[in-house]
């Protein structure tokens, strides 16, 4: 199979590219989200057939956030949109006209770097997104692992503290609420209210308290030797690491892949996850360890990855 299109559902825009085989992406459009279920289907559409125009494409590939089933074809839960049960494949196809797989789009990120960013050269991979929540991607056997139902690799709802803080999903103590942009910016405002005078770059970016405190000031403190910024990257990356020593515990990869906006930061956040790693692996002394690697494809790498999906059919 040659062209296909892959589709990235954002929360204000929805992205399609026209990917070839060896990733490169050769044209985009974005427009943006609508406010309804159905006008974010009708959106998706105009994207692919703009796009597409001057080339001969053979499938269509959508990221989605939320739960997909295992047929790639039903979108079961995605509460950003609202869709319940959504038959996004068969009215994706209905519109354009071109065969359409659905993939979650932490998968599809997954898949993307696996195959074409930081993971080439891996058969064993576990892909970690650090953004505003926490999500993932599996890998192994060379094989995108979904798992029986389509839903694997919810990493950000793994409970690590029986108890916890209040996850948007629910429960109590699930991962992301520690180790996401979310957790790091209560860090920043918890640790600058206790100790401002440790904190006065952090605070001298916002508005001079820690309620004004965003994601942006915490990572350009840091970069600046802010006390305050640079122990709550600490505090992120302890969480961060620990996790990581559970999952390789369970998947045993060659590599885990760490993506999404926290990530950006590179080794000022990835150096003091590596070292929680390696901290909290068991027998971390008597075996090999994964590598921590940054992810390469950035904000591509979902399109990308949707795109190569429908190319493997």
């Amino acid at each position: 199979m040659g062209l296909t299109i892959g589709v990235d559902i954002g929360g204000t825009k929805i992205a399609a590219g026209v990917v070839d085989e060896e990733g490169s992406i050769l044209a985009t459009c974005k427009v943006p989200t609508p406010d309804t279920p159905e006008g974010v289907i009708d959106a998706i559409a105009d994207a692919v057939r703009t796009v597409s125009e001057g080339f001969e494409v053979e499938a269509v590939g959508i990221g989605a956030a939320g739960y997909v089933d295992d047929k790639r074809a039903t979108v079961l839960f995605a509460p950003n949109i609202n869709w319940r049960h959504e038959a996004l494949k068969d009215k994706v196809e209905q519109r354009v006209g071109l065969p359409v797989v659905v993939e979650n789009d932490a998968n599809a990120a997954a898949w993307g770097e696996y195959r074409f960013g930081a993971g080439q050269g891996h058969d064993d991979v576990i892909c970690i997104t650090l953004g505003t929540g926490l999500g993932g991607g599996i890998i192994i056997g060379n094989k995108l692992r979904r798992g029986r139902f389509g839903v694997a690799a919810e990493f950000g709802h793994i409970r690590v503290v029986p108890d916890g803080l209040l996850c948007g999903c629910g429960s109590q103590g699930c991962w992301e609420q520690y180790a996401s942009g979310r957790a790091l910016v209560r860090y920043a405002k918890q640790r600058a209210q206790a100790t401002p005078e440790n904190a006065t770059v952090l605070l001298g970016l916002g508005d001079g308290t820690p309620e004004g405190i965003q994601g942006k000031h915490v990572s350009d403190a840091a970069r600046q030797g802010d006390p305050v910024a640079i122990d709550s990257f600490r505090e992120l990356a302890r969480w961060a690491g620990a996790g990581l020593a559970d999952l390789a515990s369970l998947f045993d990869p060659s590599a885990f892949i760490i993506g999404g906006g926290v990530s950006d930061e590179g080794d000022l956040v990835l150096d003091p996850i590596r070292k929680s790693f390696r901290r909290w692996l068991v027998g971390s002394q008597w075996r090999p360890h994964a590598q921590v690697l940054a992810a390469q494809l950035g904000g591509k790498a979902g399109l990308v990855g949707a795109a190569d999906l429908a190319r493997q059919g």
